[in-house]
């Protein structure tokens, strides 16, 4: 990784919010909407459909910062990501940051309407993270205990690319991330 872990929640908040109007993409091929935006609708999905997992609505809330620590590397955001916010938010929210992109290619590869539905941003970028996966890497993955959640996140990364979807202000989340990073 090119910089060093975030220490903060203030430095975390501060790196989401100069999300807006960044892309995944440089060119803006990627997803329709910007990451700030993208992130909170998926961390908004996860809180409505998993109320009780505040880590897992975190994991959403960062999982695509990664973008924005190493531009340009698809293939490995999730690593970044993770590793950046493991010494602040806890082991399980970087493994699930980690995971999203694994459960994409697991999701690919047993999913044959869901990997119909990836947008051609994450059709395009499943080629770089390696492909749908194998059977031995399902059944693997499927034994992962942090499996259920992984694909949790995944589906709401791929529901939360609405253009124009009204969202929560991004300091909604603030005291969401205080008690992940204080629980960890």
């Amino acid at each position: 990784m090119n910089r060093a872990p975030i220490g903060t929640v203030d430095e975390l908040m501060t790196l989401l919010a100069g999300c807006a109007d960044v892309w995944d993409m440089p060119d803006r091929s990627g997803d329709p909407v910007d990451i700030l935006d993208h992130d909170r609708q998926c961390a908004e999905l996860l809180r409505r459909d998993f109320p009780g997992d505040e880590e897992l609505q975190v994991a959403g809330l960062v999982h695509d910062i990664g973008h924005v620590l190493v531009p340009g590397d698809d293939a490995g955001h999730g690593v970044h990501g993770g590793d950046a916010v493991r010494a602040l938010l806890g082991a399980r929210v970087a493994r699930l940051v980690e995971l999203h992109v694994v459960a994409k290619r697991y999701l690919a590869a047993t999913d044959s309407v869901h990997a119909e539905a990836l947008s051609p941003s994450s059709r395009r970028t499943l080629v770089a993270q390696g492909g749908p996966m194998t059977p031995a890497e399902t059944t693997a993955f499927e034994r992962d205990p942090d499996f259920a959640a992984a694909l949790a996140l995944r589906r709401a990364d791929d529901a939360g690319k609405v253009v124009g979807l009204t969202v929560h202000p991004l300091e909604i989340w603030r005291p969401v991330v205080e008690r992940v990073a204080a629980a960890r």
